[in-house]
């Protein structure tokens, strides 16, 4: 009794305390265990077995993983339900806005038909300028160092003009494969319209004797309309070349055609070659050189026409490139080059072309499709 009753009084001292535990054994009995000094222990709750756990693991899974097969059935069947009830309306987005180097063939018909207009206006400046030519036995050649050390060779103006059909023959088939060609077809007739129209502004204000006495000029019309547009007609039919015997006009000296189209087809050539094809390009290069000195070897220019010649149209091929190539040359404020009068031109024709012309070349004319899905089935079969 004295046991039990020192027990029962050491219990009522204990503070009362109360507590939830929640266990994972319901079986675990509800009275904490004592000890013999007669403090209770906390209730713990047992160890769970291996097995246990892993089994609610994969319970937790597999709930998981029905749950996302339910979610993805749902999915399937409102899709599948909106396809067969529902009318879809297709927004497509224009390729020009996504395409950093976009055609715009219409862009090349209006520097096409500004280089034309150009080089019409060129004849009818020759034709001017021909009826102010001071005549050779009064006025006789202007000294000219090159032609002090250099007698004329009389082929040599034909050599000029084979080299420059050859020159402009082989840019117009490179520019027919090249892939962006409605980008470089604009760029190459805005120069040459610009560099014809410079050329009728030096020829009209200083008219420059012949530079030789070999050179055969066509009598003068004076007021004779209907002959002058004859000349201009003939003068448009043979390309203005003297070996289709369309050229018999003077006074056309500052600065030269012939130059200005030797360079300019060079120029193009090289730029948009692939750096591989340097025989190409030499061989370019030396077609173009040539026919420059066989200009002044037969005597056909003075000196100072081909110098002006070369370095107005190289400048003004590298300006334009410099800011088409550089999209922040463009944009930048200190920008000297954008005071040109053409740059509102240039703005025109390059206000899309976010990107440098990349060297890619395709067939000129696409093929049927009934070709291309022959070519496709002979692809597949040979690799198959």
């Amino acid at each position: 009794m004295a046991a039990s009753e020192l027990i029962q009084d050491s219990d009522d001292a204990l503070p009362h305390v109360e507590a939830n535990v929640s266990l994972m054994n319901p079986q675990t009995p509800s009275h904490a265990p004592r000890v013999a000094n007669g403090n209770p222990t906390r209730p713990i709750s047992p160890p769970m077995a291996p097995s246990e756990g892993h089994n609610s693991r994969k319970t937790q899974e597999r709930s998981r993983f029905s749950v996302l097969l339910q979610q993805s059935q749902l999915i399937h069947s409102l899709s599948s339900g909106l396809r067969r009830h529902c009318d879809y309306v297709k927004i497509t987005v224009p390729d020009e806005r996504a395409n950093r180097l976009p055609t715009e063939w219409w862009k090349t018909g209006v520097a096409f038909l500004y280089a034309l207009f150009n080089l019409v206006f060129t004849t009818v400046v020759i034709t001017i300028v021909h009826e102010r030519v001071p005549d050779k036995t009064v006025n006789p050649p202007l000294p000219d160092k090159f032609f002090d050390y250099v007698d004329r060779m009389s082929w040599a103006f034909t050599v000029t003009e084979v080299n420059g059909l050859i020159l402009v023959g082989l840019w117009f088939v490179q520019w027919l494969f090249f892939k962006h060609k409605s980008i470089v077809g604009r760029r190459c007739f805005f120069l040459i319209g610009t560099l014809y129209m410079y050329r009728c502004v030096t020829m009209y204000i200083t008219t420059l004797p012949v530079p030789g006495k070999h050179m055969v000029c066509a009598p003068k019309l004076y007021n004779d309309s209907t002959g002058k547009i004859w000349r201009i007609l003939q003068l448009i039919s043979g390309g203005g070349l003297s070996m289709t015997g369309s050229h018999l006009m003077c006074g056309d000296f500052m600065y030269s055609g012939h130059t200005v189209m030797l360079t300019l087809s060079y120029l193009f050539i090289k730029e948009y070659s692939p750096s591989w094809m340097w025989w190409y390009r030499w061989i370019c290069w030396l077609l173009s050189f040539s026919g420059v000195v066989c200009i002044l070897v037969g005597h056909e220019h003075y000196s100072i026409d081909v110098v002006i010649a070369y370095f107005v149209t190289t400048r003004m091929f590298w300006w334009y490139h410099s800011m088409a190539a550089t999209q922040v040359l463009r944009e930048a404020p200190n920008n000297f080059l954008s005071r040109t009068w053409w740059n509102p031109i240039f703005n025109f024709l390059e206000r899309n072309v976010q990107a440098t012309v990349p060297i890619v070349f395709s067939w000129p004319v696409s093929l049927p499709s009934s070709c291309r899905q022959r070519y496709r089935m002979v692809e597949g079969g040979r690799d198959e």
